[in-house]
């Protein structure tokens, strides 16, 4: 019987500390993921790391995808797009060239492959992140919402679950600095994950 492979692949938020478990899974949403019940029996595998933009994904997409020929792929890349912008690097990544990136290394998959994509988010910490929704996160965000739909995907819409859990319980808990998930944000997008993705899907 062939390994029923879920994957696990994009930047800090996924990598979560990966590379240094002996499981290679993180403290993150793909350790929480790995042990629900609804896995069971899944060989889950986890190729996130940290500081990746999508043409760093691309990169490495055969190695770290394509390589273990997953049944499901879980992808979760864009939030470093917006953020280079910003942080004092310069480096602008259009809507454009980020639907473009996506799109050609998506298209490198099997049909059989079960998508998934995660919207990538944020919970603003400061004011200067505050502008990243219009100016550069919404319309990334629409362009994986379109790519789903291209491509059969189950969309993981976390900026809407996270935003509305932040309202009630602050921004901060949820998220220190606006971007990487503390515990408690971790546990809301493996749920979130969990809640979107056909239980089907994850049976071997």
């Amino acid at each position: 019987m062939a390994v029923h492979t879920v994957l696990f692949t994009g930047d800090s938020i996924t990598d979560s500390g990966r590379r240094d478990d002996p499981d290679g899974l993180g403290d993150g949403y793909v350790r929480r993921l790995a042990t629900a019940p609804a896995l069971a029996g899944a060989r889950v595998v986890n190729t996130g790391i940290s500081g990746d933009l999508s043409s760093d994904l691309a990169v490495r997409w055969a190695g770290d995808v394509l390589a273990h020929a997953p049944a499901v792929l879980s992808v979760l890349i864009g939030i470093n797009d917006v953020w280079r912008r910003y942080d004092g690097a310069g480096r602008v990544t259009s809507a454009a060239a980020y639907e473009s990136t996506m799109r050609d290394t998506l298209n490198t998959l099997s049909p059989d492959v079960r998508l998934v994509l995660i919207e990538p988010f944020v919970l603003p910490a400061d004011p200067m992140q505050q502008r990243w929704e219009a100016e550069d996160l919404g319309p990334k965000r629409a362009v994986v919402r379109s790519l789903a739909a291209a491509h059969g995907a189950v969309i993981v819409p976390a900026q809407d679950i996270l935003s509305a859990a932040a309202s009630r319980e602050g921004s901060a808990a949820l998220a220190p600095d606006g971007v990487h998930p503390s515990a408690r944000g971790h546990q809301l997008l493996a749920e979130a994950w969990l809640a979107a993705v056909p239980p089907e899907w994850l049976r071997p």
